[in-house]
C-alpha cells in the first residue's frame, strides 16, 4: 500500500518521470534544442536534489519490487549527477549536428531512470525493468544522431547481443524461480538455505546464467566482444555514459542481488566469478596495448577496470565480512564514473567539430597540450587517474579494491589487479606524451571551442577527481554510515 512516505522515498523515480513527460509534451507542441535541454537538466538536478529529501523516510521498503534506502539514494545521487555532466557534454555535440535533435535528451533521460530503477531493485522483475528501459534507451543513443554506417553498425550490434543476453538471463531467472519459488532477493536467500542437494545444481545453474547475461551488461570477459566497436561507434558523450553510469548502475544492482540473495555462500559461484575477473583484468588490458583508436582503448580499458570490480563479489563470500568490499566498491564506483566521464568529455568535443567522421586516433592527440592546455590537462588527469597514478581518485579507489583483497586473502586476483594495473600505465602514458608531443602533425589539427558550460564540467570534474585523491576521508565516511 501506497503512503505519503512512499512517494517521498520515490521522489528521484517520481521527478525524473515527470521530466520525461514534460519533455515529450514539448517536443510535441514545439520543437526548441534550448528546451529539452533545460528541461533535462532541471529535472537531473532536482532529481539529485531529492534524493536528500528522501532519506528522511529511508529505509523504506516500497512493494516487494523497490526500496528506498541509503544504498539507493547514494547511487541515485550518483547516476543523477551523470545525467547532468552527460547533458551539458553533449550540448556542444549536438550543436554542431544537423537535424532535429530533440528526442536524444528524452531518450537519455529515461536511460537515467532505468538505471535508478536498478538501484532501488530488491526484485527480480524490477531488476528486469530497470535493465530493459536502460538498455532499449541505450539502442537509439548509440545510433543517434548520425547517419553514418559505424554508430548504426554499433546500435544494431549491441541490440542483437543485448537481447541474446537478456533471454539467457531471463531463463536463468526461471530456473532459480523453480528451486526457490521466490523472486525477492531476500526470499530468495531463505529459499536457497533450504534447498535438498538434488536441487542445488538447478540453482548454481540459474544463477550462473543471470550472471553470464549480467556479464554481458558489465562486458566482463568473455562476453566482452561488442564492447570495442560499439565504443567507437556510438557519439563521445553516449560512450562516456555506457562506460560510466550504465555500467556502474548494473554493478549496483549485481552487488545488492548478490548480497541480499546470499550466493557468495556458494563457493561454485565465486570460483566462476573469480575467473572472469582475472580474465577481464588481463585480457583487458593486454588487447588495450595494441589499440591506436583512443576510444577503443577506453573501451578495452573499461574491461579491465569491471575485473577490478569483480574482485568485490569475491571478496563479500571470502572474507570476514562484506562491509568494507561494498565500501571499496562504492567508492570506486563514484571514482571511476568522474575519471570515465572526464575522459569522454575531451574526445566528444573533438568529435564534435568534425561534421563527417569522428577523428579519435592516438595521432589525433599529438600536440593537443600547446594548443589546449586546458582540454590536456582534464584528459592527463583522468588518464592518470584511470592508471591509478597517487593524488588520483582512481589510485585511492584501487587501493581500496586491494585492501578489501588483503582482507580476503585474495593473492591471485590481487596479483591480476598488480599486473594489469602495471599494463595501464603504459597505454595511458602513451596517450600522455603523445598530447605532450611537438611538430608539424600539431599545426594540421585545428583547435575545438569551448563554452562556459563545458569549462564548468571539465574544472568541476578536475577537482572531484583531486579532491577524492587527495582527501578521500570524507567520502570514506559517508559510506560507511550508509553501509
Amino acid at each position: 500500500m501506497f503512503t505519503t512516505a512512499s512517494f517521498i522515498g520515490l521522489a528521484p523515480i517520481l521527478v525524473m518521470s515527470i521530466g520525461a513527460v514534460l519533455l515529450m509534451l514539448q517536443i510535441s507542441v514545439r520543437r526548441r534544442i534550448g528546451y529539452s535541454y533545460a528541461i533535462t537538466l532541471a529535472s537531473f538536478v532536482l532529481a539529485a536534489a531529492s534524493t536528500q529529501y528522501s532519506l528522511q523516510v529511508a529505509p523504506l521498503q516500497i512493494t516487494p519490487l523497490l526500496i528506498a534506502d541509503e544504498y539507493a539514494l547514494f547511487f541515485s545521487l550518483l547516476f543523477c549527477l551523470g545525467g547532468a555532466v552527460t547533458t551539458v557534454i553533449s550540448r556542444d555535440y549536438l550543436n554542431l549536428r544537423e537535424g532535429q535533435n530533440e528526442e536524444y535528451y528524452l531518450l537519455l533521460l529515461l536511460s537515467v531512470l532505468g538505471a535508478v530503477t536498478l538501484a532501488y531493485a530488491t526484485h527480480l522483475a524490477s531488476l528486469l525493468l530497470g535493465l530493459e528501459l536502460l538498455g532499449v534507451a541505450l539502442y537509439a543513443l548509440i545510433a543517434y544522431p548520425d547517419k553514418q554506417t559505424l554508430p548504426l553498425e554499433a546500435a544494431i550490434k549491441y541490440l542483437v547481443l543485448s537481447g541474446a543476453a537478456s533471454a539467457i538471463f531471463l531463463f536463468g531467472f526461471a530456473l532459480l524461480y523453480t528451486v526457490s519459488g521466490a523472486l525477492a532477493y531476500a526470499d530468495m536467500r531463505t529459499a536457497f538455505e533450504k534447498l535438498p542437494e538434488s536441487s542445488e545444481i538447478i540453482m548454481l545453474a540459474g544463477a550462473a546464467m543471470v550472471i553470464t547475461g549480467l556479464g554481458f551488461k558489465l562486458s566482463a570477459v568473455p562476453f566482452h566482444m561488442w564492447t570495442p566497436d560499439v565504443y567507437e561507434g556510438a557519439p563521445a558523450p553516449v560512450s562516456g555514459f555506457l562506460a560510466a553510469i550504465s555500467k556502474s548502475a548494473v554493478f549496483a544492482a549485481v552487488l545488492r542481488w548478490w548480497l541480499e540473495a546470499g550466493l557468495f555462500e556458494h563457493d561454485a559461484l565465486l570460483q566462476a566469478v573469480s575467473v572472469l575477473a582475472i580474465a577481464s583484468m588481463l585480457v583487458g588490458n593486454i588487447l588495450a596495448l595494441l589499440q591506436d583508436n583512443v576510444k577503443r582503448v577506453l573501451a578495452y580499458s573499461s574491461i579491465a577496470h569491471v575485473g577490478y570490480l569483480l574482485i568485490v563479489l569475491v571478496a563479500c563470500g571470502v572474507g570476514p565480512e562484506p562491509g568494507l568490499a561494498v565500501e571499496a566498491a562504492c567508492y570506486y564506483l563514484v571514482a571511476y564514473a568522474a575519471t570515465t566521464l572526464a575522459a569522454f568529455t575531451l574526445l566528444g568535443l573533438l568529435s564534435s567539430h568534425e561534421t563527417e567522421t569522428e577523428e579519435d586516433q592516438l595521432s589525433d592527440m599529438v600536440g593537443l597540450f600547446w594548443r589546449q592546455p586546458g582540454l590536456s590537462l582534464l584528459f592527463s588527469v583522468a588518464l592518470l587517474s584511470l592508471a591509478g597514478i597517487p593524488l588520483t581518485a582512481g589510485f585511492i579507489g584501487k587501493f581500496y579494491l586491494f585492501a578489501a583483497g588483503v582482507d580476503a586473502s585474495l593473492w591471485m586476483l590481487l596479483a591480476a589487479l598488480v599486473i594489469g594495473s602495471a599494463l595501464g600505465i603504459f597505454y595511458y602514458l602513451r596517450i600522455v606524451y603523445a598530447m605532450s608531443r611537438r611538430g608539424e602533425e600539431a599545426e594540421a589539427v585545428s583547435a575545438p571551442g569551448v563554452t562556459v558550460s563545458g569549462k564548468l564540467v571539465f574544472y568541476s570534474l578536475i577537482v572531484a577527481m583531486l579532491y577524492l585523491g587527495i582527501v578521500p576521508g570524507a567520502l570514506m565516511d559517508y559510506l560507511r554510515t550508509i553501509l
